[in-house]
C-alpha cells in the first residue's frame, strides 16, 4: 500500500513541536525546537524546515501533500501569525511565504483551538459529523467551530473566540483587555482563582489546576465546589454556544478535563438547565479522542485536507 504524508507544525511560545503523519493519522515521527530562542522569522523557518527534511530523510518520504501549522493568532486567510503575544518573534510573520523558500507545497495556517477541531473531525471522535464545537481547557480558553463540515474562519480569519465572550459582566480582568470573559473562570488559572477565593488564600504557584482535581477525587469540599462552580459556568458558556451553532456534539479537551466528573457532572447538568428547549437532546457533550500528546500535531496536519 502506498501511503501519504503531511507535516503538522504547533507553534507555542516555548516550544515548536513538528510531526511527519500518515494519511490515518498515525504520526510517523517528530521533532521540536525552542521557540523563544528566535526574534526573526528567517531563521526560524530555516530550522523549522530543516527538522523537516530531517524527518523525510530518516522515513524515506519524499512528497509531502503539505504542511498545517496550528499557530496563536493564526490567520487562515493570509498564511500568516499576526502579532501573537507570546511569541519572542514580533509583528506579521509570513509563514506561508517563507516555507515556500523551501518547499512548494500547499501550506494552511490556522489559530490551534481551530486546528485542534479540525483534526477531531479528520482523525477523532467527530468523524461523520459536520456540525460540533471543540472547547480547549488551558492556559486559556480556545474553541473551534465546525458548521455544515466547515471550520468556520469568519471575515477576519479569527472566528470562534468563545473563550472571550463576557460570562461576568465588569468580572475577572482579562489578559484580552476585557473582563469577566470566560477564559478568567474556566482556564486553568481561572480554576486556581476560584478554588483560592473559595480558601481565602492568595494565588500562588503552589496550587494548581491538576492539584484540586486530584483534591476533589479525594473527596475535598473546597475543591469539589470549585468544579461544580466552573461546571456550571462552562455548562453556561456551552448552552449558549448551541443557540448560533445547533451542533451534534460539543467536545472537550485539555488539562483541566482530566479531572473527569468532579467537572462533567455539574456541567452537564447546568448544560441541560440552560439548554433552550427547542435543542433538547440533539447535542451531546463528549471528550475529545485524541491523545493530549499528539492533537497539536495531528490537527495541524489535519488541515491540509482543506485543500486536498
Amino acid at each position: 500500500m502506498t501511503h501519504t504524508y503531511s507535516i503538522g507544525i504547533d507553534i507555542g511560545g516555548t516550544n515548536t513541536d513538528m510531526g511527519l503523519v500518515r494519511e490515518d493519522g498515525t504520526i510517523i515521527a517528530r521533532s521540536s525546537i525552542s521557540t523563544n530562542v528566535y526574534t526573526e522569522l528567517a531563521p526560524y523557518v530555516h530550522d523549522i524546515m530543516t527538522c523537516i527534511g530531517k524527518l523525510m530523510h530518516e522515513n524515506s518520504v519524499e512528497q509531502i501533500e503539505g504542511i498545517g501549522i496550528g499557530a496563536p493568532n493564526g490567520n487562515f486567510y493570509t498564511g500568516c501569525v499576526d502579532n501573537a503575544p507570546n511569541l519572542t518573534i514580533k509583528g506579521v510573520l509570513n509563514f506561508e511565504e517563507e516555507i515556500h523558500k523551501y518547499m512548494q507545497v500547499p501550506v494552511v495556517l490556522s489559530n490551534d483551538a481551530n486546528a485542534a477541531a479540525f483534526g477531531e473531525m479528520v482523525y477523532g471522535g467527530a468523524k461523520g459529523l459536520d456540525n460540533f464545537i471543540m472547547f480547549t481547557l488551558g492556559t486559556g480558553v480556545g474553541s473551534g467551530i465546525v458548521l455544515d463540515g466547515k471550520l468556520v474562519h469568519g471575515s477576519t480569519g479569527g472566528a470562534g473566540e468563545l473563550g472571550h465572550n463576557i460570562l461576568i459582566p465588569n468580572g475577572r480582568q482579562c489578559s484580552c483587555g476585557r473582563k469577566g470573559c470566560l477564559e478568567t473562570y474556566t482556564s486553568a488559572r481561572g480554576i486556581v482563582q476560584t478554588y483560592c477565593e473559595l480558601k481565602g488564600i492568595p494565588v500562588s504557584d503552589a496550587v494548581n489546576s491538576k492539584m484540586i482535581g486530584d483534591l476533589a477525587n479525594q473527596g475535598d469540599p473546597v475543591a469539589l465546589k470549585t468544579w461544580e462552580i466552573v461546571g456550571d459556568q462552562l455548562g453556561l458558556a456551552m448552552a449558549n454556544s448551541v443557540t448560533f451553532s445547533a451542533p451534534q456534539a460539543i467536545f472537550l479537551m485539555g488539562g483541566p478535563t482530566k479531572v473527569g466528573e468532579p467537572l462533567l457532572k455539574p456541567l452537564r447538568r447546568a448544560f441541560e438547565k440552560y439548554l433552550l428547549n427547542i435543542y433538547a437532546g440533539s447535542c451531546e457533550i463528549r471528550m475529545s479522542e485524541l491523545k493530549a500528546n499528539e492533537v497539536a500535531i495531528l490537527g495541524a496536519a489535519a488541515l491540509i485536507k482543506m485543500k486536498s
